[in-house]
């Protein structure tokens, strides 16, 4: 084989390896499962992860008051609640503190984090 095609072959390779690691790295930066909603307690999408399907009036002890980076992996459709609420106290109460679109994530909002108690499916922000 000549210096040239080696290379070139060499080259080629490099590339397809490069390109399944850069579309490795960008096909869903946070790791939630489609039609829940997730949230970890590290910004980033770090650490523990807790995911919900539906309504969640009080979090589990391992997540509650510590939320800080969350996804919306909901399942969009007519008359479907695809956007994700959460809260700052059980059971809705207290106030907003992170709205998600479908589709949305969040690797870190300051005013958000760690204030996470509770959560609803919604039709709007």
């Amino acid at each position: 084989m000549k210096k040239s095609s080696m290379f070139t072959s060499a080259a080629a390779t490099l590339l397809v390896l490069t390109a399944g690691f850069a579309a490795a790295g960008s096909a869903g930066a946070a790791d939630c499962p489609s039609g829940h909603f997730c949230a970890w307690e590290h910004a980033n999408y770090d650490g523990q992860r807790a995911n919900w399907s539906g309504d969640d009036g009080w979090w589990e002890s391992f997540i509650a008051d510590e939320d800080s980076s969350w996804a919306n992996h909901g399942i969009s459709g007519p008359g479907v609640k695809d956007h994700v609420k959460v809260y700052s106290r059980a059971n809705q109460g207290g106030h907003m503190t992170i709205c998600l679109t479908p589709g949305q994530e969040v690797n870190y909002n300051g005013a958000a984090n760690d204030n996470g108690d509770s959560h609803t499916w919604a039709m709007s922000c």
